[in-house]
């Protein structure tokens, strides 16, 4: 992708998952919830920032400080300048991540999935019950309730009981995949295989041709579940962190 390419892209991600708190410094955003979710407690340095990059990264740092959050950048495509500048700093470079994606081909919803526009209480009993640490998945949720429609959220019950999830935010092209998550003891069954496919049946009704989703690069599993519905890499990011 172009850069601007990656810029439009990176922008379109970061309305579809709403931090509690958002700011701007110039053209970089500026994300703050409780400092858990990467993507919801980050700067996303998008564009050249006034005044140069130094002074850029010393507001942002104030920010995040002034909230009682560590200082943190997610830059995207080509950012050496700012990452020469992180490293000087003192950041630490940690969980490396893909952005994937895809065209949307023909796709059925398969009939075990319900969906849903709100991530109601089976989807959120999921989520809880897939996450070690609930306070960071009570953040995950409050975000999820903030996605901006149209949007879709898939659950599958199994039993009776709700057992794997997902959700999408469209907006105009894009669709963008999220929140999926199946309970241990369902896993390796195609339960997220038809979440997906679920996922991009209704991102397609709704109007969208394109599909994007981030998954960390040692996930071999997840990684190669998405090449399936056709997602290739289309840029890396990581995260850099000032303890």
């Amino acid at each position: 992708m172009t850069p601007g390419e990656i810029d439009a892209l990176e922008r379109i991600a970061d309305r579809a998952w709403l931090a509690a708190e958002r700011a701007t410094h110039g053209p970089w955003l500026l994300n703050a919830a409780d400092g858990w979710s990467g993507r919801l407690n980050a700067c996303w340095p998008l564009g050249t920032p006034e005044g140069g990059l130094e002074a850029a990264v010393e507001a942002v740092e104030a920010w995040y400080r002034d909230r009682s959050l560590k200082p943190q950048f997610k830059p995207a495509g080509e950012t050496e300048a700012l990452e020469a500048l992180l490293t000087r700093r003192g950041y630490r470079l940690h969980t490396p991540t893909q952005m994937m994606i895809a065209e949307i081909g023909a796709a059925g919803s398969p009939t075990r999935v319900r969906v849903a526009e709100e991530a109601d209480a089976a989807f959120e009993t999921v989520f809880l019950g897939a996450e070690e640490n609930a306070a960071d998945a009570a953040e995950r949720i409050a975000a999820f309730r903030r996605t901006p429609r149209p949007r879709v959220f898939a659950t599958i019950a199994l039993n009776g009981a709700p057992v794997a999830i997902g959700g999408c935010a469209v907006e105009g092209d894009w669709a963008g995949i999220f929140g999926m998550r199946t309970l241990a003891g369902h896993r390796r069954q195609g339960l997220a295989r038809d979440i997906v496919a679920a996922l991009l049946a209704g991102a397609k009704a709704a109007g969208a041709s394109r599909a994007y989703l981030q998954v960390e690069s040692p996930n071999a599993p997840a990684i190669a579940l998405y090449e399936g519905f056709g997602f290739r890499l289309a840029y890396p990011y990581r995260y850099w962190t000032l303890d």
